[in-house]
Parts: structure tokens; C-alpha cells; sequence
């Protein structure tokens, strides 16, 4: 057998396993992909259900409600997982400081899309890895070049195009969706230094006790009185806890699915879900400002992802 005849032979052998695995691996982006985009139309479902609590009820009553369905959903799970819910790495110092960002993301979020539209607070949330990457580059040395320094700086040029400083249409209460964004840019920053034992069911019941102190804090600080449930504000809670519930998973399982720099991308969609629900279910409106900072915030995290897996250090 000639060198010709050997390199046929070993190519008709392995040319079936690489086709497969290539087929493997783009299946399970797709499937990764559909997860990302799951999760993020029901965290904006999440979001429009808890808009729509507020009109009956405080904040502060449904961050605590809220946070509570969340937290015995989790902790069932992880008790029917046999996991601890009390353990020394759930009380770890990374755990700690992931608990005090998740209380000032959720708090300041929550409190965003409830007294402003849902399309701005949602738009603004998109910055948050923006904002992970330039810390990760500053707190662990990561490398960014200058290629991406760059698109982070646009990014956050497209924060201020949309909350105008300085301009009549300029609001206050803007900068609560800042506020949230860097809350919870804060908590995905603590998360990558998490001991990797704890499951998504842990990470979930702390999120959402979170979420619980977060409205104990509030509601002691605004002073006010809690509200009597009714049917519909009882039924509206109950679908923003299984659709937070529901897209918390779906994000753990997008995550664990296909390649991330292929399922990341997918987390813009969540703009789409927010946007619509803000227009059509809740009548807001669209301006330039709104249109021409979305644009530089998705164009610039896309560009930085694209970045990041051809060097990191550009």
C-alpha cells in the first residue's frame, strides 16, 4: 500500500467521527441557543408580571413575595437533589459579596422597570457585560486590548444616549436601571469566583433570598403599608415566580449547553421580548435616542465577543 492508498484509507476512517462531531457540536449550539432564548423571554415576562403587581401593590411587598415563591421553588429542588441548603461554601466570602450585588441589582432593577418604562430599564441591562468585561480586565487581570476598551467605552455611550444627562427629557429615575445594571454586573462578577461545587438549585435559593432582603430593606425605608392580596395580583405574582423560576433554569442549562461564545450572542434577544412587551402591552413609546443607544450597546457586546474568541488580547 502506497503513502497515496494509506492517507485515503485513514481519511475514509475518521472522516464520518469528524463530520459527526462537527454535527454534535453545532446541535447542541442550536439547542444551547433556543435554551438562551427561553431564559430570556421569560425573564422579560418575569419582568412585565411584576410591573403589573406594582400598580396594586408596594415594591417592597412584592420584592418579598416575590423572592419568597422563588426561594421554596429552589429549595425544594435542591432538597429533592440532596443538596445542603447550609453549607460553608454557600457561606463563603465570594457567596457573600455575590448575595450584596444580587440585593442592589435586583432592588435598583425592580424598582427601574416599575417606575419607568420596561423598553429603557431592559435596553440599559443589556450594558451589564459591558460592564463584567472592563472589571474582569481591572480585578483579575484579564486581557482586553484596546480593540475592545473601545467597544466597551461605545457601549456605555449608548447608556447615556438613552437617559439624555443634561437634556428636558433627562429623569432621576433613570439612573435606577444604571443602578440595577451594575448591581447585577457586580453579582455575574462574584459568580465566577463561587466554589463550582454549588448547583444552579443553591445559586437560585440565594438569589432569590435576595431578593426577600432586598424588599425587608426597602419596605422599612419607604414606610409603607402592605397591601391585601386579591385573586388577580395573587395569580400575577405566581406567574412572575414560575417565570423567573422557569428562565433561571433555562439559562443554567443554555450555559451548560453548546459552546458559550455560540450561546452568549443570544442573550440580546431578551431586548426583542422587553421592547415588544413594553410597547404593546404597556404602551410606551420608542424615540430616536432609545433606537440609536440600543444599537451601540448590541453592536459593541457583540463586538466584543467576536473579539474575545479570536485573541483575548485584542
Amino acid at each position: 500500500m502506497n503513502w497515496r492508498t494509506a492517507v485515503a484509507a485513514t481519511q475514509t476512517r475518521i472522516g464520518p467521527d469528524v463530520n459527526t462531531n462537527i454535527k454534535m457540536d453545532r446541535h447542541a449550539n442550536l439547542i444551547g441557543s433556543l435554551w438562551m432564548v427561553g431564559a430570556m423571554a421569560g425573564f422579560a415576562i418575569e419582568d412585565a408580571f411584576l410591573k403589573t403587581s406594582a400598580l396594586a401593590l408596594p415594591i417592597g411587598q412584592i420584592l418579598m413575595l416575590f423572592g419568597l415563591g422563588g426561594a421554596l421553588v429552589f429549595g425544594g429542588f435542591a432538597i429533592a437533589q440532596g443538596q445542603p441548603l447550609i453549607s460553608r461554601e454557600a457561606v463563603s466570602r465570594p457567596m457573600r459579596i455575590r448575595v450584596f450585588f444580587e440585593i442592589i441589582g435586583r432592588l435598583f432593577y425592580i424598582l427601574a422597570f416599575t417606575l419607568t418604562p420596561l423598553s429603557s430599564a431592559t435596553v440599559i441591562l443589556q450594558a451589564a457585560p459591558l460592564v463584567v468585561v472592563a472589571c474582569a480586565a481591572m480585578l483579575f487581570g484579564e486581557t482586553v486590548g484596546w480593540r475592545r476598551w473601545t467597544a466597551i467605552l461605545i457601549g456605555l455611550l449608548g447608556v447615556v444616549v438613552i437617559i439624555r444627562p443634561g437634556t428636558d427629557s433627562f429623569s432621576m429615575l433613570s439612573l435606577l436601571a444604571v443602578m440595577g445594571m451594575l448591581g447585577l454586573a457586580g453579582r455575574d462578577l462574584a459568580s465566577r469566583a463561587a466554589p463550582a461545587s454549588l448547583g444552579t438549585a443553591i445559586l437560585g435559593l440565594y438569589g432569590f433570598m435576595s431578593v426577600i432582603v432586598a424588599g425587608a430593606a426597602y419596605a422599612l425605608w419607604a414606610q409603607t403599608p402592605f397591601e391585601r392580596l386579591d385573586l388577580s395580583t395573587t395569580l400575577t405574582l405566581i406567574g412572575a415566580i414560575l417565570a423567573g423560576v422557569a428562565a433561571y433554569g433555562s439559562l443554567m442549562k443554555a450555559m451548560r449547553t453548546g459552546e458559550v461564545s455560540a450561546v452568549t450572542p443570544f442573550r440580546y434577544s431578551r431586548l426583542v421580548f422587553g421592547i415588544a412587551l413594553g410597547v404593546f402591552v404597556f404602551g410606551e413609546q420608542l424615540d430616536g435616542s432609545m433606537i440609536i443607544g440600543c444599537a451601540l450597546i448590541v453592536l459593541s457586546g457583540l463586538f466584543i465577543l467576536w473579539r474575545g474568541q479570536k485573541s483575548p488580547a485584542t
